[in-house]
C-alpha cells in the first residue's frame, strides 16, 4: 500500500513534537501507556451503557516486553482497539485525540476518567524508535489493521491479523549514538523504573515477563534462569482509599516506597477534596532534617499526578518556601496540562490547591504543638529555622501566618516556649515582650544588661539563632505587645529609674562627655546604666540596629559594614566608678586608661572583636603594675 502524507502541517510539526515538547525521552512510555489505559476506560464506559457487554477489570491489562536482540519494545493492551478509519484519523493526524473527542461524547462516571487530551502523547514513540508500528483490533470488528511509520515521511495502513480485540505498538528502538544511550529502553530494570515512577497508580495491572533464578530442581546448589509475568504498578494509590482503611503503618510504607526521606514522618496529612476542584493529596511532616536543606541542591515540591499519572517530580508551586520541608503528593484529574503534560498551561486551579494545602499544614502543626508538645519540639529543632525565614522574608507578608508556630527559650519556664504563652504570664504593669540575643543560651545568661528586666520578674525571650532578630523586627508586635531588646537604649521601666538616671548623667556630665571623647567615633554616647546592678559596664544600642545584627550582617559576603549606634553605660553605683571619678580628679591618664579598658571589656562581653588586642593587653599590665 502507498505511504500516506500526515494530515498534520507538515515534517516541521512532527519534528517539533519529538525533540522539542518533551524534556525527558524517558516519558514516551507514560504516554503510551496512559492512551492503552484509555483504550481500556472505553470498553467500560461502552459497558455502562450497553447490556450486551460484560466489563471484568480482571480481564483487562497493558503489558511491556523488550526483545534485545531485535532491537523492539512492544506496548499491548486489552482495551477497545481502532479501526482503519480510527487509525486514519487518530494517528494519521497530529494533534487530533481520540481520547478527548470520546470524553465529550460521553458522561464519565464512577471517578473514572480519560487521561489523554491532546493526541500528541503517542508521537513521542518516535523520540526513541526508527519505526512505530501499531497492530490493532476494534471492538465488534472482524477485522485487524497496521499502522506504520518511520517518522515525518508518512505511514502506511494495511489489513493485518490479529485474534484478540486491542492494540500492539512495536517500537524498533534506535541504535545508540554518542551522546544517546537508546539501549536503556530494553533494559528490564530500567523500564520497570519508568512505569514506577510515571504509571504507578494506572487502574490496570502493567505486566513484564521478569527475570530470576531458581534452585533447579535436581541440584541444590545450581541455579536455573526463568522468566515469570509480574504486575509492576501498584494500581490502587493510596489516596484513594477511604482514611478508615488505612493504618499509620500504611502511610509510613508510602512514606519509604516514594523515597520522601529515610527517617519516619512526625506527621501525614490526608486530604480529599470534591469541590470547585477535585484532588486527593497526602502530605507529610518529617521528623528529620534532610542534611542538603539548606543548601542550593534542596528542591523544595510534592509530586503532582494527573488521574493517577506523574506529571512532575518537584511541583515547587504547591508550598510556600516556609513549608518547603513538607513532602508529599497531589492527584487531581481538573488540572489544565500543556500539551506534553509536563507543564501546567494555566495556574488558577494550582493556586486553589495550593492555598488549602498551606491551611491543612498549618492547621496540623497548631494541632501538633497543642495536642503532642514533644513531637512539635522535635519538629521545631529541625525546621524551626525555616519557619523564621519565612516571617522575615517577603517583607513579614507571612507573619500572620507563621507567627503562632514560633518558639523561643524561656528564662523563667527554662523551655521552649510560644510568644502566645509568654504574653498570657505577662504582668499588668509590663509593657513590652522583652528579648536577648546571643551565641548561646549560657553565654545570654550572662549578658549584664538582662539584669534590669530579670529584677523586675519580666520574662526574656533567648534568641539565640541569627535569623531571630530579624524576624521578629518583621512581626513588630504581637497581640499589642511589642518586643523590646534587653540591650536597647530605652526599656520603658518605670519613671523613677529614668530620673535617678538622668540626675546621674547630670551630675557626672563632664566625666562622660570626657571618655565619649577619649571612644571618638566608636560610641555614640557614655552614660549612666539604669539597667546594671553589679556588672561594671555594658553596652546598649539606639536605632534599629543590634549589636548582634550587626555581627550577622557584618558575617555576610556582600559585607556593607553597617554599625549598631553603640552606647557605654557606666554602672555608677559600682566601685569601678569611684576608681574612674577619683581619676578625673587626679589623674586625666588614668581614665584614658580606665575607658579603654571598661569599652574593650564591654565589646568582649558582646562576643565582639577588639580593635587591637596588644594595646589591650598592655592596658591591663599597666593596671597590675
Amino acid at each position: 500500500m502507498a505511504k500516506k502524507e500526515f494530515k498534520a502541517e507538515s515534517k516541521r510539526l512532527l519534528e517539533m513534537m519529538i525533540n522539542s515538547i518533551y524534556s525527558q525521552r524517558e516519558v514516551f512510555l507514560r504516554e503510551l501507556i496512559s492512551n492503552a489505559s484509555d483504550a481500556i476506560d472505553k470498553i467500560y464506559y461502552k459497558a455502562l451503557t450497553d447490556d450486551t457487554l460484560t466489563f471484568v477489570k480482571d480481564s483487562y491489562y497493558i503489558k511491556v516486553s523488550a526483545d534485545k536482540e531485535n532491537r523492539t519494545l512492544t506496548i499491548i493492551d486489552t482495551g477497545i482497539g481502532m479501526t482503519k478509519e480510527e487509525l486514519e484519523a487518530n494517528l494519521g493526524t497530529i494533534a487530533k485525540s481520540g481520547s478527548l473527542a470520546f470524553k465529550n461524547e460521553n458522561e464519565l462516571k464512577d471517578g473514572h476518567d480519560i487521561i489523554g487530551q491532546f493526541g500528541v502523547g503517542f508521537y513521542a514513540a518516535f523520540m526513541v524508535a526508527d519505526v512505530v508500528t501499531v497492530i490493532s483490533k476494534a471492538l465488534g470488528s472482524e477485522e485487524a489493521y497496521m499502522w506504520e511509520s518511520t517518522g515525518a515521511d508518512g505511514y502506511t495502513i494495511t489489513p493485518h491479523e490479529k485474534a484478540a480485540v486491542g492494540t500492539e505498538i512495536i517500537l524498533k528502538i534506535k541504535e545508540n549514538t554518542e551522546d544517546e544511550n537508546y539501549d536503556e529502553f530494553l533494559q528490564e530494570y530500567r523500564l520497570k523504573s519508568i512505569i514506577k515512577k510515571y504509571s504507578d497508580f494506572i487502574r490496570y495491572p502493567i505486566k513484564m515477563d521478569v527475570s530470576g533464578q531458581r534452585p533447579k530442581e535436581d541440584s541444590e546448589n545450581e541455579l536455573e534462569e526463568y522468566q515469570e509475568e509480574q504486575t509492576i504498578n501498584s494500581m490502587v494509590p493510596i489516596w484513594r482509599k477511604n482514611k478508615s482503611e488505612l493504618t499509620d503503618e500504611d502511610y509510613e510504607k508510602f512514606y519509604t516506597e516514594k523515597h520522601y526521606g529515610f527517617d519516619k514522618p512526625l506527621k501525614h496529612i490526608h486530604v480529599s477534596v470534591d469541590g470547585t476542584i477535585r484532588y486527593n493529596a497526602i502530605l507529610y511532616i518529617p521528623e528529620k532534617m534532610p542534611f542538603d536543606y539548606y543548601s542550593k541542591e534542596y528542591e523544595k515540591g510534592l509530586e503532582l499526578y494527573s488521574n493517577g499519572v506523574l506529571i512532575m517530580n518537584k511541583c515547587a508551586d504547591l508550598l510556600p518556601d516556609y513549608f518547603s520541608f513538607v513532602k508529599g503528593m497531589v492527584d487531581s484529574e481538573d488540572l489544565s496540562l500543556n500539551i506534553s503534560r509536563e507543564m501546567l498551561q494555566h495556574d488558577r486551579q494550582l493556586k486553589l490547591i495550593a492555598k488549602n494545602i498551606n491551611k491543612k499544614i498549618k492547621n496540623e502543626l497548631q494541632s501538633l504543638l497543642k495536642n503532642e508538645r514533644e513531637k512539635y519540639e522535635e519538629f521545631y529543632k529541625s525546621f524551626g529555622r525555616q519557619l523564621k525565614y519565612g516571617v522575615y522574608s517577603d517583607f513579614g507578608s507571612n507573619k500572620e501566618v507563621l507567627q503562632d508556630l514560633l518558639m523561643f527559650y524561656s528564662s523563667k519556664e527554662k523551655k521552649m516556649v510560644t510568644l502566645d504563652e509568654y504574653v498570657s504570664r505577662m504582668p499588668e504593669d509590663q509593657k513590652y515582650i522583652y528579648y536577648a540575643s546571643g551565641e548561646s543560651i549560657e553565654r545570654i545568661e550572662k549578658l549584664p544588661q538582662t539584669e534590669l528586666v530579670s529584677d523586675k520578674g519580666y520574662e526574656i525571650l533567648f534568641f539565640t539563632e541569627d535569623i531571630d532578630e530579624f524576624a521578629i523586627k518583621m512581626i513588630m508586635n504581637y497581640k499589642e505587645k511589642q518586643f523590646k531588646s534587653v540591650s536597647s537604649g530605652d526599656l520603658g521601666i518605670e519613671a523613677d529609674e529614668k530620673e535617678n538616671n538622668q540626675s546621674n548623667d547630670h551630675e557626672n556630665k563632664e566625666l562622660f562627655d570626657y571618655m565619649k571623647s577619649i571612644l571618638s567615633e566608636k560610641v555614640k554616647d557614655v552614660r549612666a546604666s539604669k539597667r546594671l546592678k553589679t556588672h561594671p559596664v555594658c553596652l546598649s544600642t539606639e536605632g534599629e540596629v543590634t549589636i548582634e545584627m550587626e555581627k550577622i550582617l557584618n558575617a555576610m559576603p556582600d559585607n556593607q559594614n553597617i554599625k549598631a549606634e553603640k552606647v557605654l553605660e557606666i554602672n555608677v553605683n559600682h566601685d569601678v566608678f569611684n576608681s574612674l571619678k577619683d581619676a578625673y580628679e587626679t589623674d586625666k591618664e588614668k581614665v584614658n586608661l580606665y575607658t579603654n579598658l571598661l569599652y574593650n571589656q564591654a565589646l568582649l562581653i558582646e562576643g565582639l572583636p577588639i580593635i587591637d588586642p596588644v594595646e589591650f593587653t598592655n592596658d591591663i599590665c599597666k593596671v597590675m603594675v
